[in-house]
Formats: C-alpha cells, sequence, structure tokens
C-alpha cells in the first residue's frame, strides 16, 4: 500500500475511521526528510500525520470495495455466536482490538455481538460506547462503499439489528 494514496483519496485509519487524503507532505525529522499523508477524520475533522513508510505498520488501507460490502452484510446478519462466558472487561478489551485491528470485518463482529448481547442482558456503559464506535465506524465506510447515504446504512442496520434503546450517552 505504501505511496498509492493521492490527494483526495479516501482511506481508512484504524480506530479512527475514514479519512481524506488532504495532502502530502516532506517534513524534516532529525535530519532525514520524510514523506507524509496528511488525513482528515470525516467524522470529526481531526487531522493526523502518516509516515507514507508507515501505511502498512499503522494499518491505514483503502476503503472496502465490491464484494466485501456483501461480505460484510453476511457478518452482521450470523446470529449463531458462542456464548461467551468472560467477564465485561475482557470481552471490551477483545472489542477493543478488534476495533484497532482496522479490519471491517472485525468492526462488523464487534457490532454484531454487542448488538445481539444487549437483546440477552443490559450491556455495561463501555459496551454501550463500544457498541455506538463500531456502528458509526461501519456506517460510515458502508456509506462510502457503496456510494449511499449513512441513512441508507442506518437503515440496513435497523433491518438487520432493529433500533437502538438509547443512545450510549445516555445511559
Amino acid at each position: 500500500m505504501q505511496g498509492t494514496f493521492k490527494i483526495g483519496d479516501k482511506a481508512v485509519y484504524p480506530a479512527q475511521g475514514v479519512t481524506e487524503i488532504m495532502g502530502i507532505e516532506s517534513r524534516d525529522i532529525c535530519g532525514n526528510q520524510e514523506i507524509f499523508y496528511v488525513l482528515k477524520v470525516l467524522d470529526t475533522q481531526k487531522r493526523i500525520m502518516v509516515p507514507v513508510s508507515k501505511v502498512s505498520s499503522v494499518g491505514l488501507r483503502e476503503v472496502i470495495g465490491g464484494p466485501d460490502v456483501s461480505n460484510v452484510y453476511e457478518v452482521l446478519r450470523e446470529k449463531q455466536r458462542p456464548i461467551d462466558t468472560q467477564t465485561w472487561n475482557r470481552r471490551f478489551r477483545k472489542y477493543v482490538e478488534k476495533i484497532k485491528s482496522g479490519s471491517l470485518f472485525d468492526v462488523a463482529e464487534v457490532l454484531r455481538d454487542l448488538s445481539l448481547a444487549r437483546t440477552e442482558k443490559p450491556l455495561s456503559c463501555r459496551e454501550r460506547e463500544m457498541l455506538e464506535m463500531a456502528r458509526r465506524l461501519l456506517v460510515k465506510e458502508l456509506s462510502i462503499a457503496e456510494n449511499s447515504d449513512e441513512e441508507n446504512v442506518t437503515g440496513k442496520l435497523t433491518d438487520i439489528f432493529g433500533a437502538d434503546p438509547e443512545p450510549a450517552n445516555k445511559a
């Protein structure tokens, strides 16, 4: 992936979401010239600089395309999940690792598992926040991948999981 993005491209930065390449800059770091992608996170307007040489190691990747979109929806529709007897904080750490992986399939698993879990018992505050983060990351990337609006993707998720009982920050 190194060096494959150009200004205006969309890219996914793990745990931050979809970004836009706003610039490509050269900076002097300790006497060495380093080329950076200047990213703007679409949801938060946060700016991130990623050295071109570190694109793979930080997990910066292209937005998913075609067949992967339907595969993500297949992951979301899977209703069979193993019974997890771990404490909520161990499950939470596992979810954090999946979110940080940068894989939209892992993010979809987090959304699916937490959405199914909330039908069985109340989620902890941190689990509700993780559910909301997974939903936000998924909606943004799928809307771009499908060339659709976020409301359309949100509607598809509602069809799969039902409406959210309440936002995470109101609990």
